[in-house]
């Protein structure tokens, strides 16, 4: 049975043999092939050194850049650097010049090149103080743009500021310090409620463009108003404001637009905002049955009309 296995699946013919064993070199050669690679291909050389080199070099400019060092020192074979100031840059290497007492808001540019400062610095100092800039006390010189701190140090302890300077830059000080804020106060002007405009309305705490034109169209299809109290109908105006403004608010003696209710129709008397199509109607339905009305009061008889309407709009109606 083995035997018989072995001769069935095992069993190649030469043509078998020679196409296994060519595979196999085949796989072997391709393993072995990149061992070779460096023999026959030759690989790009890199000089380390050199890149190291442009490195520092870089970082050399990016110093200079700054204006922190002009100049840097190294060594070929050593990359450690060290760096050297600037001759042009470094303000150490001027002669520091000759230490006298002096008063700063008084000394001439010659004094000033005197004590070793540059030409330029002097200038802009006399500059400054004929612009009516002033030095109160000796560490002011250390705001004077192009003086450096070496020489700050050593100038300091040889001002000295005229005594009225200090006295007067104490007493502005003193002034500046305790002089109590006192806020302003604004007077509110009253405002006529029947010939304000929208500014005068909002010039009242609280009241801004839309509450002002509100309480103008309010005015407007009411016909006037015939007290203060009216305001505090308008649409969207919160109690609390009208509160504030009431004592502002005041009204002329100009008589109210009326209407003639003996002649108007139902729509002249609907858009008035105390009088709703209801009502309206139940005036023309009286006045058709009863005729022309001789009196104000003859509206009391209207059943729809209550005590409180009649007193809100008694003052628009008229019979004639």
């Amino acid at each position: 049975m083995v035997k018989r296995f072995f001769a069935d699946y095992l069993n190649f013919t030469r043509k078998e043999r020679i196409g296994i064993i060519t595979i196999l070199m085949l796989l072997i050669i391709f393993l072995i092939l990149p061992f070779f690679y460096s023999y026959f291909i030759s690989q790009p050389k890199y000089d380390h050194q050199q890149f190291e080199k442009e490195i520092v070099s870089l970082n050399l400019k990016q110093q200079d850049s700054a204006g922190n060092y002009v100049k840097r020192n190294y060594e070929e074979d050593n990359y450690q650097n060290y760096n050297q100031p600037s001759e042009k840059n470094y303000y150490n290497k001027q002669p520091k010049g000759e230490l006298f007492y002096f008063d700063p808001n008084t000394l001439s540019v010659d004094g000033w090149k005197k004590l070793g400062i540059r030409e330029k610095t002097a200038t802009s100092i006399q500059k400054y103080i004929a612009k009516g800039g002033r030095f109160y006390k000796p560490e002011d010189i250390a705001k004077i743009w192009g003086l450096h701190e070496d020489e700050v140090n050593r100038l300091t302890p040889y001002v000295r500021v005229e005594a009225n300077t200090t006295a007067n830059y104490n007493k502005y000080k003193t002034a500046e310090t305790f002089k109590p804020y006192e806020k302003p106060k604004y007077s509110i002007a009253s405002v006529n409620i029947n010939d304000a405009d929208t500014s005068a309305f909002i010039a009242l705490p609280g009241i801004g463009n839309k509450l002002a034109a509100r309480i103008i169209a309010f005015r407007d299809k009411l016909g006037g108003f015939y007290k203060v109290d009216q305001v505090a109908e308008t649409y969207g105006l919160p109690d609390s404001t009208f509160q504030k403004i009431k004592d502002k608010l005041i009204i002329s003696n100009s008589p109210v637009k009326k209407i003639n209710i003996n002649k108007a129709t139902v729509e002249e008397l609907k858009i008035h905002p105390y009088i709703r199509y209801n009502i309206a109607n139940a005036i023309l339905q009286y006045r058709a049955q009863h005729g022309e009305f001789t009196a104000i009061d003859d509206l009391k008889k209207i059943m729809v009309i209550t005590e409180e309407m009649y007193n809100k709009m008694a003052p628009y109606i008229s019979i004639k």
